[in-house]
């Protein structure tokens, strides 16, 4: 007779230490978790630092589609399928440090350990609400509102605790490519927000709640 399995399963535990099948990976600023056209062999959970991921269209135009913070799961794709593709590059914004778990061990552990596949679950319904928001602001908001909506996004306004005022070093390119303008346009909006004190510009970016009057004005 088989004695009963320990059913206690401590994820935070899972999620913060390197074992059989995951590692702690760091990374500088720029360096890349993963590049487009790349195997889809492994996912990260970002401990520390803040990520992008972006794609290049086959005439060579990059654009940024997502932002990753600490406590998001980077490269979900390579669930999907065995032997698949990258179909996207992600990219440290600031030095970051990383779980890097590979496929099968987080197909094992998602079988067997239903705390972490409830919390796996929770990160993806998330990031598909966070999608269609997205999707959203593209469809209907100015690019005024979707700049000011990535700022916020940036300074963590929204998720539990004090949001992060002073964001991560990102260029005017890269803000551009996100909300699909010109980093002049950008430019334009920027200088608006700081004469309007909705900013601080000085090499570094600090937003206050009030960026929110822009969101919520029509």
């Amino acid at each position: 007779m088989t004695e009963p399995r320990d059913t206690t399963f401590d994820a935070a535990a899972f999620l913060a230490e390197a074992g059989l099948g995951r590692r702690i990976v760091q990374l500088k600023t720029k360096q890349t978790f993963f590049s487009q056209g790349g195997p889809a062999d492994s996912i990260f959970y970002l401990q520390k630092g803040r990520a992008k991921l972006s794609v290049v269209s086959k005439t060579g135009k990059e654009a940024t589609i997502s932002l990753f913070s600490i406590g998001d799961f980077v490269g979900e794709e390579s669930l999907a399928t065995v032997g698949g593709l990258r179909m996207a590059t992600a990219t440290a914004i600031t030095a970051c440090t990383s779980l890097k778990i590979e496929r099968e061990e987080m197909v094992r552990v998602m079988h067997e350990e239903h705390s972490f596949s409830d919390l796996f679950l929770k990160f993806l319904l998330v990031r598909s609400m966070r999608t269609q928001a997205d999707l959203v602001d593209q469809l209907f908001n100015s690019s005024e509102k979707r700049l000011a909506r990535i700022l916020l996004l940036l300074a963590e306004f929204g998720k539990p605790g004090e949001p992060e005022s002073l964001i991560p070093t990102i260029t005017q390119e890269t803000l551009a490519e996100m909300i699909g303008t010109t980093r002049s346009r950008v430019s334009f909006f920027m200088n608006r927000f700081r004469k309007l004190g909705f900013i601080e510009y000085n090499g570094r970016i600090r937003v206050h709640k009030s960026l929110l009057n822009v969101i919520l004005h029509d």
